[in-house]
């Protein structure tokens, strides 16, 4: 099994030097702004992605 992804940059200041908080899973701390954030997936869209088929006059996405 694989690690999560990581954040490459800071939500509020867009730097890059970020290190996990000891807060707790998905936490994140900035030292440049000294920001504490954190990330977490809410779940996936109910809608999802829509495929019309392009002979039917549909556009493909």
């Amino acid at each position: 099994m694989s690690e999560r992804a990581a954040p490459f940059y800071c939500p509020y200041c867009g730097d890059e030097d970020l290190r996990p908080s000891p807060e707790g899973h998905g936490t994140w701390e900035c030292a440049s702004c000294n920001r504490a954030f954190r990330l977490s997936f809410l779940g996936l869209l109910a809608k999802g992605l829509r495929h019309d088929p392009v002979d039917e006059g549909g556009t493909a996405i």
